[in-house]
């Protein structure tokens, strides 16, 4: 069956709530404080009512809870809230339930309630080892409280972790991340994700570049960090399955799997995104405004049909990030009636000419995938796909 034609076997819910907004994030997430969260969840829990009546589930595979952040629920809300999304989707026996989690946000009751309703991997917002870095780019858990949460995780029963640590940020240097990086290996964790700061509009820390007040590593550093990211985790034993995702073998992420495959999810939540049957849709971003469209509706901010030229292009884009590289097979499952070689020969000729790609044969199928130098050169190779297929 077409991936894109079937029901979504992977779930993304979003709740939008922060103890505080940290100086790079550009996500929709807001301060907790006198938000009203119990009437979010009913709202939510109404959207997923919706949503299985208008597009029915046969079965879920993953599910990715992310924010905001999610663990800032309290115990009764978060059971109330994962007691929910069990109720209306069919969650399958093994499936990844994934929760983000930000350090000193889990308490023991609460990592409880999240183990007895179900959620079996968690991903931690470390981003440095480093308390003056920490406080320099907003976030307000110290390293104490990275290892309190893991330790209080692991009690819990939860042996799926991840972290993510971020590179590129202010002030950092190589010796800081090398350190943090060092830390972070020696948890001995199954799963890392390694993320350079995009200064994105509408955040504290694009108005100080604007005014040049943002003390950025220059790009030549960035690339020094990333090589040493990589050297260290390979050395470790972790496979780079992704170009900012290190797991050891059978702990990759599932969910985001889905994206990089450019396969079918829902997408629930104030400004959650979603992608079925040829739809993409946005929903709308405000709490307030999100909880009153779910009185009469599903509450989207816009729907739109995907063409077929521009899903090929995602395809492309997104399959090229994972270093097993896109398989013509799946191409061809995905788009009936095309090849990939067809659509993207001359593309993909080039990008191999100039060493960013390679083309190997494996069990009668035919992968492309990046090279040691396209890992580092991605986005050029990435955006050579746009506007290009025959």
């Amino acid at each position: 069956m077409n991936p894109l034609t079937a029901s979504p076997k992977a779930l993304y819910i979003h709740i939008p709530f922060c103890t505080n907004k940290c100086h790079y994030c550009d996500f929709t997430s807001y301060v907790l404080k006198g938000q009203p969260v119990d009437q979010y969840l009913d709202a939510l829990e109404e959207e997923m009512r919706r949503t299985v009546s208008a597009l029915a589930p046969e079965r879920i595979e993953t599910v990715f809870v992310g924010g905001g952040t999610p663990t800032v629920l309290t115990p009764p809300q978060m059971e109330r809230f994962l007691k929910s999304v069990f109720e209306h989707f069919p969650i399958a026996e093994g499936a990844e339930f994934t929760m983000e989690a930000n350090p000193g946000t889990t308490d023991p009751e609460k990592l409880a309630a999240m183990k007895e309703g179900g959620v079996n991997r968690i991903s931690f917002g470390v981003q440095s080892f480093d308390n003056g870095l920490l406080e320099r780019i907003g976030r307000i858990h110290n390293v104490d409280d990275v290892y309190r949460s893991l330790e209080n995780a692991r009690k819990a029963g939860f042996d799926n972790l991840s972290i993510d640590l971020m590179f590129g940020l202010p002030g950092q240097t190589l010796e800081l991340l090398s350190d943090s990086v060092e830390r972070a290996m020696a948890l001995g964790l199954p799963h890392y994700s390694l993320y350079s700061l995009k200064v994105e509009e509408n955040t504290l820390f694009h108005k100080l570049y604007e005014r040049n007040e943002l003390p950025l590593p220059a790009e030549e550093e960035e690339l020094r960090m990333f090589l040493l990211l990589m050297e260290k985790l390979k050395a470790g034993g972790y496979r780079h399955y992704e170009i900012s995702n290190f797991a050891k073998p059978g702990f990759e992420s599932r969910h985001n799997s889905t994206y990089w495959r450019n396969e079918p999810y829902y997408g629930l939540g104030a400004g959650a995104h979603g992608y079925a049957k040829g739809v993409r849709h946005v929903n709308i971003k405000g709490v307030q405004p999100y909880i009153d469209a779910n009185k009469e509706r599903l509450p989207r901010l816009e729907s739109y049909d995907i063409p077929a030229d521009e899903a090929m292009e995602d395809f492309m884009m997104v399959g090229l990030r994972l270093l097993e590289g896109v398989q013509s097979s799946r191409f061809a499952a995905q788009f009936p009636g095309h090849r990939l070689e067809e659509r993207y020969g001359a593309v993909i000729d080039k990008q191999i000419r100039d060493g960013l790609l390679e083309r190997i044969e494996q069990n009668g199928d035919i992968i492309y995938r990046l090279t040691d130098r396209g890992v580092l050169l991605g986005n050029e190779v990435f955006g050579a796909f746009l506007g290009t297929g025959a």
